[in-house]
C-alpha cells in the first residue's frame, strides 16, 4: 500500500507554527502512545528551534503498559520531560502545568528575579491529525475551548486556550508531512485513524494490521476472536497472505459469511481496524525504541 496523504492546509500550518514560535515558551508535542514515531512530524525537531518540550505519551490506556515505560525512558533519555495520558478519560491531564513549570523552572526563576512573577507562559501544542489534541487541552482546561471529532483535519486554525491567569496554549492544526519515507509509517498512522479511510485499501490494511498482532500479541486475537488456535504463518508466505487467512478465520468465527460460505474479508478487516482503534481488542503497541 502506498499512503499519501498531505491536505493543502498542511503547508499554511507549517508556515503558521514558524511564525508563532517566537511567541512562545515551550512546545507540548503530544504523540499516541500506541506509534510514539510513527506519530511524531520529523520536521517538529527542526521547526521548534530548540524550545523546551514536553512530549505527551496519549492514549496510554490503548497501549501496551510495559512499551510505555520504554517509551517514556527513551524521550527522558534525548532530554524532553514526559507527560503520559489518556486525554479521553482525563487521566494524566491534571498534571499538564506543574509539568510544564517544572520544565520552565529555570526560565520562571529569571522572571521573577526580574520582578516579572506573573508573566503568563505560553505554550505551542502540537501533533498530527487525531492524536488528540483538541480533547486533551478541554480536559487541561476543564471546558469545551476545542472541537473534538474521531477523525483527521478537524483543527484548522490556531486559537490561543487560556488554562489559568499564568498558562496560556496555542492549539494548532495538525500537521503530517508531504511523503512517507517508511511505508510502515503509513501503515501505523492508518491503523490509527490518523489518515482518511476513505483513500485507503481497508482490505489490505487489515490483513497488514492482522499480521502484526497474530505475530506479536496472539493472545489478544485469539480471545477478541474467541479462536482455539491461530493458523501457523507458512514458510515463506509473506505477510499480506498470512494476514488475509487471518481475516478469513476471525470472519468465519463472526459469522460474516456471504453467498457460497466465503467469508466477508472486508467487513471484518472494517470491524478489526474500529476494534482496534476502540481498544476493545486489548492494549497495543506497534513499534518499540529499539526498533
Amino acid at each position: 500500500m502506498n499512503i499519501q496523504w498531505y491536505p493543502g492546509h498542511m503547508t499554511k500550518t507549517r508556515r503558521m507554527i514558524a511564525e508563532q514560535l517566537r511567541n512562545v515558551d515551550a512546545v507540548c508535542e503530544i504523540l499516541d502512545a500506541r506509534i510514539p514515531v510513527s506519530s511524531r512530524n520529523p520536521d517538529v525537531d527542526q521547526l521548534t528551534a530548540g524550545k523546551p518540550r514536553l512530549v505527551v505519551l496519549n492514549r496510554v490506556d490503548q497501549a501496551d503498559p510495559e512499551a510505555t515505560k520504554r517509551w517514556a525512558a527513551y524521550f527522558r533519555s534525548r532530554g524532553h520531560a514526559v507527560l503520559e495520558s489518556n486525554a479521553k478519560g482525563g487521566a494524566g491531564t491534571a498534571r499538564f502545568a506543574a509539568a510544564i513549570r517544572e520544565l520552565l523552572a529555570d526560565k520562571l526563576r529569571v522572571y521573577a528575579e526580574k520582578g516579572q512573577a506573573g508573566r503568563v507562559v505560553r505554550v505551542m501544542i502540537l501533533g498530527i491529525p487525531n492524536v488528540g489534541k483538541s480533547t486533551f487541552i478541554n480536559k487541561v482546561a476543564g471546558r469545551k475551548t476545542a472541537r473534538t471529532e474521531d477523525r483527521p483535519g478537524v483543527t484548522r486554525s490556531k486559537q490561543w486556550v487560556p488554562i489559568d491567569k499564568g498558562l496560556e496554549l496555542l492549539d494548532t492544526p495538525g500537521i503530517l508531512w508531504p511523503k512517507f519515507e517508511d511505508q510502515s509509517v503509513g501503515l501505523n498512522l492508518a491503523y490509527t485513524g490518523a489518515v482518511k479511510d476513505d483513500i485507503l485499501d481497508v482490505e489490505t490494511l487489515g490483513c497488514h494490521l492482522m499480521a502484526y498482532l497474530g505475530g506479536r500479541y496472539p493472545d489478544a486475537l485469539k480471545a477478541g476472536y474467541r479462536l482455539s488456535a491461530l493458523p501457523e504463518r507458512e514458510e515463506g508466505e509473506n505477510e499480506v497472505a498470512y494476514g488475509y487467512r487471518l481475516l478469513e478465520t476471525a470472519g468465519r468465527r463472526r459469522g460474516f459469511l456471504v453467498s457460497g460460505g466465503e467469508v466477508d474479508t472486508e467487513r471484518m478487516a472494517k470491524i478489526l481496524l474500529d476494534e482496534f482503534r476502540g481498544g476493545k481488542l486489548g492494549r497495543f503497541t506497534l513499534e518499540l525504541p529499539e526498533t
